[in-house]
């Protein structure tokens, strides 16, 4: 059996997926086996304290409007989650938007690119595919496969190309992955254009493992989003800011959630 502190009252929990937050499920997850599962009352009753089940974009979302990069925000805040995929949190008037199931903010698949490449999710071109590591991973290696003499297969050393090698050398000023990145990007900061334009935030906070990445990804994102936001000389500034909690972000904000709602 499991064994927590004594002082422990309640567990969060963010998971990646369609979580109906009401019922503590997982009904579906686009990039994990899981199928209508009672996450919260499985950990529930195996460790005998309360449990809150979040989305895990929402949870990062939380801890960076509690503790983070969004905390001096009372309005409408947008997290954007940039990591494999894509995720979401919506801070509305001082709450999380969940919408009527749960479901809210589930960003990442909205379809940009129609039959672009194959999503987790069953659909094609959706936006996690061309703007995050797992585009990341596409271009590099096919950038690799087209000359295995580039840096970033160099640093493969005959490893899968994945957005890792492509970070490497784009942080070494490498052309090819600078490129690559400025096109992720690109395709990054259209999607927030298109988001801000039906939220109307007053900030947007970009998160995950590829938002680590800093002014590689979030330059050329926020470049694309000025061209492409309606109306931006007729709007007050909307700032792409880089999360401030880092991968911690989730694991904060469930604790988070958790502490407020059930401790």
């Amino acid at each position: 059996g499991a064994e927590l502190a004594v002082d422990a009252v309640a567990i969060g929990i963010g998971a990646a997926g369609m979580v109906d937050f009401d019922a503590g499920m997982m009904r579906s997850a686009p990039n994990l086996a899981w199928r209508e599962v009672p996450i919260r009352d499985l950990v529930s009753e195996r460790v005998g304290l309360p449990c809150l089940l979040d989305n895990d974009a929402n949870a990062a979302a939380w801890g960076e409007f509690r503790y983070g990069a969004a905390r001096e925000f009372d309005q409408v805040v947008l997290v954007v989650t940039v990591g494999t995929g894509i995720g979401g949190g919506i801070i509305a008037d001082g709450h999380l938007f969940r919408g009527a199931h749960g479901f809210g903010a589930e960003i990442g698949h909205i379809i940009v690119e129609p039959g672009g490449p194959l999503c987790g999710c069953g659909n094609r071109g959706c936006w996690e595919q061309v703007a995050s590591g797992r585009a990341l991973d596409r271009l590099g290696a096919a950038a690799a496969e087209k000359d295995r003499t580039i840096l970033i297969s160099r640093l493969a050393a005959g490893n899968p190309v994945s957005g890792r090698y492509v970070a490497d050398a784009a942080r070494r000023e490498d052309a090819i992955a600078v490129g690559i990145f400025e096109e992720v990007g690109r395709r990054l900061g259209e999607g927030i254009a298109g988001l801000v334009n039906v939220l109307d935030p007053e900030a947007v906070v970009v998160g995950g493992g590829v938002a680590e990445e800093g002014d590689l990804i979030l330059e050329p994102a926020r470049r694309a989003f000025l061209e492409a936001v309606e109306a931006p000389q007729h709007r007050p500034e909307v700032p792409i800011l880089q999360a401030s909690l880092g991968n911690d972000a989730g694991a904060i904000g469930a604790a988070a959630l958790a502490l407020e709602t059930l401790g």
